[in-house]
């Protein structure tokens, strides 16, 4: 199993962290999706290594995502949430 970081951008609220993760989970080889909501980092377990399909789904979902190169972490981003939920 490879552990896959990313950092994903306009997540703010409990609704955001459900479609990050609905966006992930079927992709091919997902096991688990962990989601820190304050940081707005992912930690994908799965298969392969492969990431560049986890960052196409979320980006299609509206979260600007890329792969988590060990840099700081952001505060989460206000303005509403990427995925079209309706927090406020």
């Amino acid at each position: 199993m490879s552990e896959i970081n990313l950092d994903v951008s306009g997540m703010t609220c409990g609704s955001c962290v459900k479609h990050v993760t609905n966006a992930l989970k079927p992709l091919e080889g997902v096991q688990d999706v962990s989601v820190d909501l304050a940081t707005g980092k992912v930690k994908v377990t799965r298969a392969t290594e492969k990431a560049d399909d986890l960052i196409a789904a979320l980006i299609e979902d509206g979260y600007p995502a890329q792969l988590d190169t060990g840099g700081t972490t952001h505060a989460k981003q206000g303005g509403g949430c990427g995925g079209g939920c309706k927090c406020s």
